[in-house]
């Protein structure tokens, strides 16, 4: 087998994928990509078992077809120094030693037989499918995965739950402390079903994303997902379980209701939050006519700050705890200039949601308060 490619564009397709191989594989061949070499075109997979991760890309040239594998870490770390140029590969096909020429040199190494590959099981007759763009999936993926979970004892929360309606998509993830909910209408399905995306291909897919402006495939069934866009596609097992039921828990009808600058209010929580206590990060808001003052304390230190601003509220003077750090993140995933903060006491949940929402969507997120000693 003999091919020719471009240094980068192998290279950026390779770093892609690598990012579904663990540091500690439970099989050995995990630890290297396979090489599909097929009518002038190559295509890489890479795996964990759970995720896979498959790219195409056109050859410069090509001589035969055929299968092999290939160390990772053992192609990623020289190609990642090379400048941009022709690479040719020459693979013995009796032994399968790899040899790679360049410009000023060449590599060569021993490739695997692909055959011993985990392969992707197919997906169940039962599987359904829809379309969405890829900027509405980007969206709803990066405004939720931070909200999820690292629970060993509830991995149905570890992951974000996808809603699907005939005329909507539902995007929710929660730790417990926080909440995200985010309704797209302009994404039409046609179905009625549900599942739970694992965080770490949700993560590959925020990565790949960013770059691919295609429409995507979503397939699914009760177990596996499948994402195909133009130059990747990516197959993963769900988190199986039951999702708590999102909507008893958001609150309705809060009788008191905030406006503030977004950015402002940020900014003054990173501040304060500087002088809270490291274990609990508790910033304090006191709020009253048209102002809210933020506070917090370090008693072990004897450190404190308090900084005041102003807020649009006509509601009951209210004392509630919150801790920054998540109170921060919320902040910085939304992008509206003002925020609405809806409140019923110090001790029941806030909603956070933004004054404009962007066109066909509806954000809301919750945070628990923190209890208050004085």
């Amino acid at each position: 087998m003999k091919f020719q490619v471009s240094s980068a564009v192998i290279l950026s397709h390779l770093q892609a994928i690598s990012r579904v191989i663990n540091s500690k594989n439970t099989m050995a061949i995990l630890d290297n990509f396979l090489f599909k070499l097929e009518d002038n075109f190559l295509t890489l997979t890479a795996s964990d078992g759970d995720t896979t991760m498959v790219t195409k890309l056109e050859l410069l040239s090509s001589e035969g077809n055929g299968l092999f594998a290939v160390p990772a870490k053992t192609l990623l770390d020289p190609l990642k120094e090379l400048p941009d140029q022709p690479l040719s590969f020459e693979i013995n096909d009796d032994n399968l030693e790899v040899f790679i020429y360049f410009q000023n040199g060449k590599y060569n190494f021993i490739g695997i037989n692909g055959a011993e590959y985990p392969q992707k099981k197919p997906m169940s007759d039962t599987a359904e499918s829809f379309k969405i763009s890829s900027s509405s999936l980007l969206n709803g993926i990066t405004r939720t995965v931070f909200a999820t979970a690292d629970d060993e004892l509830r991995p149905v929360m570890n992951g974000i739950y996808i809603d699907i309606f005939p005329e909507e998509v539902v995007f929710v993830a929660s730790d417990s402390h926080k909440l995200v909910r985010l309704k797209n209408d302009s994404i039409k399905t046609g179905l009625k079903a549900a599942f739970i995306l694992p965080k770490k291909p949700a993560n590959l897919l925020k990565n790949i994303l960013g770059k691919d402006s295609s429409e995507v495939e979503v397939i699914f069934d009760n177990s596996n997902a499948k994402f195909l866009f133009t130059d990747y596609e990516i197959t993963c097992r769900l988190i199986e379980g039951r999702f708590p039921n999102y909507a008893s828990v958001i609150p309705q009808n809060h009788p008191y209701k905030l406006i503030v600058d977004r950015v402002l209010l940020m900014n003054v929580l990173r501040r304060v939050s500087v002088f809270s206590n490291p274990a609990s990060s508790l910033v304090k808001l006191q709020l009253s006519e048209n102002k809210m003052i933020v506070s917090a304390q370090d008693i072990d230190f004897s450190t404190a700050a308090v900084e005041s601003l102003e807020i649009n509220y006509n509601g009951e003077p209210m004392n509630i705890g919150f801790k920054a750090t998540f109170l921060i993140e919320i902040l910085n995933y939304i992008t509206s200039s003002e925020i609405v903060i809806e409140l019923a006491d110090g001790s029941r949940p806030g909603l956070i949601l933004p004054v404009e929402n962007a066109e066909n969507e509806d954000l809301l997120m919750l945070l628990m308060p923190m209890m208050l000693t004085d």
